[in-house]
Protein backbone atom coordinates (compact mmCIF):
# COMPACT_ATOMS: atom_id res chain seq x y z
CA UNK A 1 0.00 0.00 0.00
CA UNK A 2 0.89 3.27 -1.10
CA UNK A 3 1.02 6.17 2.10
CA UNK A 4 1.90 10.09 1.53
CA UNK A 5 2.60 11.85 4.62
CA UNK A 6 2.67 15.50 5.55
CA UNK A 7 6.13 16.30 7.56
CA UNK A 8 7.07 19.11 9.72
CA UNK A 9 10.82 19.57 10.98
CA UNK A 10 13.02 21.65 12.29
CA UNK A 11 15.18 21.88 9.62
CA UNK A 12 18.53 23.34 11.67
CA UNK A 13 18.84 20.02 13.28
CA UNK A 14 19.70 17.86 9.98
CA UNK A 15 21.58 18.51 7.37
CA UNK A 16 18.88 19.03 4.37
CA UNK A 17 16.68 17.03 3.89
CA UNK A 18 17.69 14.59 0.98
CA UNK A 19 19.20 11.12 2.69
CA UNK A 20 23.13 11.56 2.96
CA UNK A 21 25.54 8.73 4.18
CA UNK A 22 27.56 10.50 7.07
CA UNK A 23 25.04 13.49 8.03
CA UNK A 24 22.00 13.20 9.65
CA UNK A 25 19.07 14.39 7.14
CA UNK A 26 15.47 13.75 7.49
CA UNK A 27 15.56 11.21 4.93
CA UNK A 28 17.05 9.51 6.57
CA UNK A 29 15.11 9.76 9.99
CA UNK A 30 12.11 8.91 8.56
CA UNK A 31 13.49 5.56 6.55
CA UNK A 32 15.19 4.60 9.68
CA UNK A 33 11.68 5.09 11.80
CA UNK A 34 9.99 3.02 8.90
CA UNK A 35 12.65 0.60 8.89
CA UNK A 36 11.45 -0.33 12.41
CA UNK A 37 7.88 -0.13 11.85
CA UNK A 38 8.33 -2.57 8.58
CA UNK A 39 10.82 -4.56 9.47
CA UNK A 40 12.59 -4.60 6.15
CA UNK A 41 14.52 -1.52 4.31
CA UNK A 42 11.88 1.41 3.14
CA UNK A 43 12.38 3.97 0.30
CA UNK A 44 11.02 7.25 0.82
CA UNK A 45 10.32 9.92 -2.32
CA UNK A 46 10.08 13.54 -1.06
CA UNK A 47 8.17 16.47 -2.94
CA UNK A 48 11.36 18.27 -3.09
CA UNK A 49 14.78 18.42 -1.20
CA UNK A 50 15.35 21.22 1.14
CA UNK A 51 18.96 22.42 1.83
CA UNK A 52 20.46 22.09 5.62
CA UNK A 53 19.33 24.72 7.95
CA UNK A 54 15.77 24.94 5.58
CA UNK A 55 12.60 24.47 7.50
CA UNK A 56 8.91 22.33 6.94
CA UNK A 57 5.78 22.80 7.52
CA UNK A 58 4.47 20.29 4.82
CA UNK A 59 6.86 18.09 3.17
CA UNK A 60 5.12 15.56 1.17
CA UNK A 61 6.76 11.73 1.22
CA UNK A 62 5.58 8.06 -0.22
CA UNK A 63 6.44 5.30 0.19
CA UNK A 64 5.17 1.87 0.03
CA UNK A 65 4.16 -0.69 3.20
CA UNK A 66 3.57 -4.32 2.77
CA UNK A 67 2.17 -4.64 6.45
CA UNK A 68 -1.13 -3.74 7.46
CA UNK A 69 -1.42 -0.68 9.47
CA UNK A 70 -4.13 2.18 9.26
CA UNK A 71 -3.14 5.66 8.72
CA UNK A 72 -4.02 6.91 12.56
CA UNK A 73 -1.44 3.96 13.82
CA UNK A 74 1.24 4.91 10.94
CA UNK A 75 0.91 8.32 12.68
CA UNK A 76 1.13 7.46 16.06
CA UNK A 77 4.19 4.85 15.41
CA UNK A 78 6.28 7.27 13.07
CA UNK A 79 5.84 10.34 15.63
CA UNK A 80 6.88 8.17 18.62
CA UNK A 81 10.05 7.02 16.97
CA UNK A 82 10.86 10.82 15.08
CA UNK A 83 10.13 13.38 17.54
CA UNK A 84 10.79 16.15 18.96
CA UNK A 85 12.22 17.52 15.33
CA UNK A 86 10.02 15.65 13.05
CA UNK A 87 6.26 15.24 13.15
CA UNK A 88 3.99 13.83 11.14
CA UNK A 89 0.84 15.73 10.52
CA UNK A 90 -1.14 13.74 8.72
CA UNK A 91 -0.89 10.39 6.84
CA UNK A 92 -3.40 8.88 3.92
CA UNK A 93 -3.18 6.06 1.30
CA UNK A 94 -2.99 7.02 -2.88
CA UNK A 95 -3.04 5.60 -5.52
CA UNK A 96 0.40 3.53 -6.77
CA UNK A 97 1.17 5.96 -9.53
CA UNK A 98 0.84 9.18 -7.33
CA UNK A 99 4.46 10.80 -7.44
CA UNK A 100 5.06 13.43 -4.32
CA UNK A 101 7.05 15.80 -7.06
CA UNK A 102 5.70 15.43 -10.28
CA UNK A 103 1.88 15.82 -9.42
CA UNK A 104 2.74 18.86 -7.24
CA UNK A 105 -0.01 22.08 -8.45
CA UNK A 106 1.54 24.68 -5.92
CA UNK A 107 4.41 25.11 -3.53
CA UNK A 108 4.43 28.09 -0.95
CA UNK A 109 7.53 28.67 0.27
CA UNK A 110 8.06 31.78 3.44
CA UNK A 111 11.21 33.59 4.15
CA UNK A 112 11.13 35.40 7.46
CA UNK A 113 12.75 38.24 8.81
CA UNK A 114 12.93 39.54 11.66
CA UNK A 115 13.11 43.48 11.67
CA UNK A 116 13.37 44.33 15.09
CA UNK A 117 16.62 44.07 18.39
CA UNK A 118 18.82 41.04 17.31
CA UNK A 119 17.70 38.09 18.93
CA UNK A 120 20.18 34.78 19.40
CA UNK A 121 17.15 32.54 20.20
CA UNK A 122 15.52 33.89 16.47
CA UNK A 123 19.12 32.94 14.19
CA UNK A 124 18.21 29.56 13.86
CA UNK A 125 14.69 30.84 12.71
CA UNK A 126 14.98 33.98 10.45
CA UNK A 127 17.20 36.15 9.01
CA UNK A 128 18.14 39.11 11.37
CA UNK A 129 19.35 42.12 9.15
CA UNK A 130 22.05 44.31 10.67
CA UNK A 131 20.73 47.49 8.76
CA UNK A 132 17.48 48.98 8.00
CA UNK A 133 15.38 47.48 5.31
CA UNK A 134 13.29 49.60 2.67
CA UNK A 135 10.39 47.01 2.53
CA UNK A 136 8.52 49.14 -0.65
CA UNK A 137 11.56 48.55 -2.38
CA UNK A 138 11.47 45.02 -1.67
CA UNK A 139 7.87 44.74 -2.54
CA UNK A 140 8.47 46.85 -5.79
CA UNK A 141 11.46 44.15 -6.72
CA UNK A 142 8.75 40.88 -6.20
CA UNK A 143 6.41 41.88 -8.87
CA UNK A 144 9.43 41.98 -11.32
CA UNK A 145 9.80 37.97 -10.57
CA UNK A 146 5.69 37.36 -11.28
CA UNK A 147 4.88 35.52 -14.07
CA UNK A 148 7.14 32.57 -16.33
CA UNK A 149 10.26 33.25 -16.35
CA UNK A 150 13.94 31.76 -17.13
CA UNK A 151 15.36 31.96 -13.44
CA UNK A 152 19.18 31.19 -14.35
CA UNK A 153 20.15 33.80 -12.59
CA UNK A 154 18.46 32.91 -9.51
CA UNK A 155 19.08 29.25 -9.37
CA UNK A 156 22.56 27.42 -8.18
CA UNK A 157 23.38 24.53 -10.16
CA UNK A 158 23.21 23.35 -13.93
CA UNK A 159 19.74 22.15 -15.19
CA UNK A 160 18.47 21.43 -18.36
CA UNK A 161 15.35 24.03 -18.36
CA UNK A 162 15.65 26.86 -16.14
CA UNK A 163 11.79 28.38 -16.67
CA UNK A 164 9.16 28.31 -14.14
CA UNK A 165 5.77 30.24 -13.14
CA UNK A 166 5.47 32.20 -9.95
CA UNK A 167 1.70 32.65 -8.68
CA UNK A 168 2.25 35.40 -6.22
CA UNK A 169 4.44 37.13 -3.77
CA UNK A 170 3.28 38.59 -0.49
CA UNK A 171 4.51 40.55 2.26
CA UNK A 172 2.71 40.48 5.38
CA UNK A 173 4.40 41.98 8.98
CA UNK A 174 3.56 40.83 12.61
CA UNK A 175 4.89 42.83 15.03
CA UNK A 176 8.72 42.78 13.94
CA UNK A 177 8.35 39.93 12.16
CA UNK A 178 8.48 40.28 8.04
CA UNK A 179 7.09 37.12 6.09
CA UNK A 180 7.45 37.10 2.43
CA UNK A 181 5.60 34.23 0.74
CA UNK A 182 6.07 32.95 -2.56
CA UNK A 183 3.33 30.82 -4.08
CA UNK A 184 4.67 28.45 -7.69
CA UNK A 185 4.35 25.61 -9.35
CA UNK A 186 8.09 24.57 -8.88
CA UNK A 187 11.23 26.04 -7.11
CA UNK A 188 14.86 25.18 -7.91
CA UNK A 189 17.99 24.85 -5.64
CA UNK A 190 18.56 27.90 -3.81
CA UNK A 191 15.73 29.74 -6.13
CA UNK A 192 13.43 31.48 -3.27
CA UNK A 193 16.62 32.57 -1.24
CA UNK A 194 18.34 33.85 -4.18
CA UNK A 195 15.04 35.44 -5.17
CA UNK A 196 15.06 37.44 -1.37
CA UNK A 197 19.16 38.27 -1.78
CA UNK A 198 17.97 40.01 -4.44
CA UNK A 199 15.21 41.96 -2.93
CA UNK A 200 18.00 42.25 -0.06
CA UNK A 201 20.60 43.94 -1.79
CA UNK A 202 17.76 46.56 -3.38
CA UNK A 203 16.51 46.69 -0.05
CA UNK A 204 20.40 47.79 0.96
CA UNK A 205 20.97 49.96 -2.20
CA UNK A 206 23.83 47.20 -3.53
CA UNK A 207 21.13 46.75 -6.85
CA UNK A 208 18.86 48.30 -8.07
CA UNK A 209 15.46 47.12 -9.72
CA UNK A 210 16.82 47.32 -13.03
CA UNK A 211 19.69 45.06 -12.83
CA UNK A 212 17.55 42.77 -11.32
CA UNK A 213 14.95 42.75 -14.11
CA UNK A 214 17.79 42.51 -16.60
CA UNK A 215 19.30 39.34 -15.14
CA UNK A 216 15.76 37.73 -14.91
CA UNK A 217 15.59 38.55 -19.07
CA UNK A 218 18.92 38.03 -19.90
CA UNK A 219 19.35 35.00 -18.43
CA UNK A 220 22.97 34.46 -21.01
CA UNK A 221 24.29 37.40 -19.02
CA UNK A 222 25.43 35.80 -15.56
CA UNK A 223 24.79 37.56 -12.68
CA UNK A 224 25.05 37.01 -8.88
CA UNK A 225 22.98 38.98 -6.39
CA UNK A 226 22.88 37.75 -2.79
CA UNK A 227 21.67 34.44 -1.35
CA UNK A 228 19.99 34.64 1.66
CA UNK A 229 20.52 32.56 4.80
CA UNK A 230 18.76 29.18 5.07
CA UNK A 231 17.57 29.26 8.07
CA UNK A 232 14.45 32.15 7.44
CA UNK A 233 13.13 29.81 5.03
CA UNK A 234 9.94 27.61 5.22
CA UNK A 235 8.32 24.80 2.79
CA UNK A 236 4.85 26.37 4.31
CA UNK A 237 2.51 24.02 1.82
CA UNK A 238 2.09 21.55 -1.18
CA UNK A 239 -0.62 21.47 -2.75
CA UNK A 240 -1.95 18.31 -5.40
CA UNK A 241 -4.97 18.55 -8.17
Amino acid sequence: MKYLISVAYDGSKFFGFQRLKDHETVQRKLEEALKIIAKKEVETKGAGRTDKGVHALDQKVTFNLDINIDCNHLTLALNSLLSPYIYITNTEVVDDDFHPRFHVSKKEYIYKINLGAYNPLLYDYMFEPNYKLDIAKMEECSKVFLGVHNFKNFTSGIRNNYECIIYDITFSQKKDILEIKFIGKSFYRYMVRNLVGAMLDVANNKATIEEVKYALNHPEVKKQFKTAIPNGLYLNKIEYN
